[in-house]
């Protein structure tokens, strides 16, 4: 069974950057679509952005698009999150997830369709 650790969360400004990373342990990593999501206080969990096995096709949520880039390395069993042009809004604990389902090329924003999660990293954005 994979399992993902998150790093890289902290406080930062607003309009800064920070870069998320989450390493899987085990060998199946590249069989796995990824995908961060994210949770504010009192709310629901959100998706954020996703990517499929092979890296090569990504999707955004509107709210982050233009500003997050999410990207892979298989051979380091990790997937990043670099969050660029930070808002407070962006505030919230952040949780990398691996979705086992569809072929090389498949990725999807529905959390149900991702089993394995990390325990999440809180990200600060000060005004």
């Amino acid at each position: 069974q994979v399992q993902l650790v998150e790093s890289g969360g902290g406080l930062v400004q607003a309009g800064g950057s920070l870069r998320l990373s989450c390493t899987a342990s085990g060998r199946t990593f590249s069989r796995y679509a990824m995908g961060w999501f994210r949770q504010f206080p009192g709310k629901e969990r959100e998706f954020v952005a996703a990517i499929n096995r092979r890296g090569v096709t990504t999707d955004y949520a509107d709210s982050v698009q233009g500003r997050f880039t999410i990207s892979r390395d298989n051979a380091k069993n990790t997937v990043y999150l670099q969050m660029d042009s930070l808002k407070p809004e962006d505030t919230a604990v952040y949780y990398c997830a691996g979705c086992g389902n569809g072929g090389d090329y498949y990725y999807t924003r529905r959390q149900y369709e991702y089993a394995i999660w990390g325990q999440g990293t809180q990200v600060t954005v000060s005004s």
